[in-house]
C-alpha cells in the first residue's frame, strides 16, 4: 500500500492533480495543495442547504449559545453568534451541545441542526477582544444555559451549510446591524471569578477544566479574549483554540503522568461512532502516544480505490511528530485515563474512518468517542500478539501493514519511566 505515510509531511502541490494523501493529512486546514481553499469541503458546502427558514432580516431566537471566531482577514476578523430563529428555552441547548450529540445523533441529524442556526457576524479586531464584552455577544457566549438574542442582518444570509475538520457544521451566516441580548447570562461560578484574575492563559484554561467548565465553555472563553493577562487579552479564532485548550489541559496532565509508574497490563479498548472506529491500546513503558488514522477508499478525504494512513507521534516529552488537530484531540482522554489510573503507559491509537462519513462535524466527535471507549472498559487483558491481531482485523477494515505496525509497536520494548529511575 504505496498510499501510507508515517509522519511524513507533504509538499505544496504548485498545480495539477492533488494526491489524495495530501488530504489526508490537511482535510482542508492546511493548504497543502496550494490552492489557498479546499476544493472538497467547497464542493460540501454547495451541496447541502439550510433547513432554516428566516422572514425578512429580523432574527430572534436563543443561542444555545454557540459562539465561533472566524480567522479570514487576521488580525481583523468576524465573530459569529448562532441563533435558531422562533426557538427557544432549554431546546435551543441541543443546537451546540456535542455531549448530549455524543453516541444518540447520527450525521444528518447533526447536520439538521446546525443547519438551522443563523449566525449574525460582528467585526472585531483580536487586540481589542473588550468589544465583544461591550456588546454583550462576548459573556453570551460563556453562558451554560441558552441566552435570548434579537439580531438584525444587513442582508438575508445564503441557505448554506459550512464544513470543517474541527469544528461543527455552520449554518447560514450575514453581517449583524445590531445584535441585543435580552436574558441575563448564566456563567459558571469557577469561569465568572477567572474572568477578571490576571492570570496567563495556561493557567486560567487549567483551573477551569480542573473546576468542572465544560471544554466548549473553555474554548469559548479563550476564543473570544477572556483569558490571559489583563494587557495580553485576544481574541483567538476558534479552529486555532481548540487546539491551544487541548494542549494546555494536555501538558499539564503530562507533568504528573511522566513521574508516575506504569501499567503492568495491556489493555485493549474499542468504541465508534459516526462511522469512525478506534482502537485504544494500552501497554507498559514510559509515555508515548503514536495514532494511526487510516481512510477508508471512496471516503471524504481520500477519493481513490486503496486506503491511505498516516501516523503521528509524541515522546515522553509531549513532543509531537507533527501537528494535527485530531491527534490532539484523541490524546486529552488518553491523559485523562492515566491520570485517572495514576499511571504512565505507552498508548496506541487506530483510527478507521469510513466512506459513510461523508461530512465532517469536528473534532469533538474524536475527543468524546476515545474517551467513550477508556470509560466502557477493556475489551481484552494481555492479549497474545495473535490475539492482538485477530482482534484488530475483526473490528477494523485496514492493510495487514497497519495491524502488523500497531501489534509491533505494542510488543516492543520501552525505557524506564522516571518513576522506574527513582526508585531503583
Amino acid at each position: 500500500m504505496s498510499e501510507v505515510l508515517y509522519g511524513q509531511e507533504a509538499a505544496v502541490m504548485p498545480s495539477g492533480r492533488i494526491p489524495k494523501e495530501f488530504c489526508v493529512r490537511c482535510k482542508g486546514a492546511r493548504n497543502l495543495c496550494g490552492l489557498g481553499y479546499c476544493p472538497i469541503l467547497v464542493s460540501l458546502k454547495s451541496s447541502v442547504r439550510s433547513f432554516m427558514s428566516l422572514k425578512g432580516r429580523e432574527v430572534d431566537g436563543a443561542s444555545p449559545p454557540t459562539a465561533v471566531v472566524g480567522e479570514s482577514g487576521y488580525p481583523r476578523v468576524n465573530v459569529y453568534l448562532g441563533v435558531p430563529p422562533g426557538v427557544h428555552g432549554a431546546e435551543a441547548k441541543l443546537y451546540d451541545s456535542p455531549t448530549e450529540w455524543h453516541l444518540r445523533l447520527g450525521l444528518k441529524d447533526i447536520i439538521g441542526l446546525r443547519s438551522r442556526l443563523v449566525h449574525a457576524s460582528v467585526r472585531v479586531d483580536v487586540r481589542k477582544p473588550e468589544v465583544l464584552y461591550e456588546k454583550e455577544v462576548g459573556l453570551a457566549g460563556l453562558s451554560e444555559s441558552p441566552v435570548d438574542v434579537e439580531a438584525e442582518l444587513r442582508r438575508p444570509p445564503k441557505l448554506v451549510v459550512t464544513f470543517s475538520p474541527i469544528l461543527p457544521p455552520s449554518g447560514p451566516s450575514a453581517p449583524a446591524e445590531r445584535v441585543r441580548i435580552t436574558d441575563n447570562p448564566r456563567l459558571h461560578p469557577v469561569l465568572e471569578k477567572l474572568l477578571w484574575d490576571d492570570v496567563k492563559a495556561g493557567e486560567a484554561a487549567w483551573a477551569l477544566y480542573r473546576g468542572g467548565v465544560d471544554f466548549h465553555i473553555i474554548v469559548r472563553a479563550l476564543t473570544l479574549g477572556f483569558l490571559g493577562r489583563r494587557r495580553g487579552k485576544r481574541a483567538v479564532p476558534t479552529r486555532w483554540g481548540i487546539t491551544a485548550v487541548d494542549s494546555m489541559i494536555s501538558s499539564r496532565m503530562l507533568r504528573n503522568i511522566r513521574a508516575m509508574g506504569t501499567v503492568n497490563n495491556v489493555l485493549v479498548f474499542h468504541a465508534s461512532y459516526l462511522h469512525n472506529k478506534y482502537t485504544v491500546v494500552v501497554a507498559p513503558g514510559r509515555y508515548s502516544t503514536s495514532w494511526i488514522e487510516v481512510w477508508r477508499p471512496n471516503s471524504l478525504w481520500n477519493p481513490g480505490s486503496v486506503p491511505t494512513a498516516f501516523e503521528v507521534r509524541d515522546d515522553f516529552k509531549g513532543n509531537l511528530s507533527v501537528m494535527d488537530g485530531g491527534f490532539i484531540a484523541a490524546r486529552t482522554p488518553v491523559l485523562e485515563y492515566l491520570r485517572s489510573i495514576g499511571r504512565q503507559a505507552r498508548v496506541m491509537i487506530l483510527r478507521e474512518v469510513e466512506p459513510e462519513y461523508i461530512y465532517p462535524v469536528g473534532s469533538w466527535q474524536i475527543r468524546l468517542t476515545v474517551k467513550h471507549a477508556l470509560l466502557s472498559g477493556a475489551l481484552m487483558k494481555n492479549p497474545t500478539r495473535r490475539e492482538l491481531a485477530e482482534f484488530l482485523m475483526s473490528r477494523h477494515s485496514v492493510p495487514a501493514e497497519v495491524i502488523e505496525k500497531v501489534v509491533s509497536k505494542v510488543f516492543t520494548p520501552q525505557g524506564k519511566s522516571l518513576y522506574e529511575y527513582v526508585k531503583s
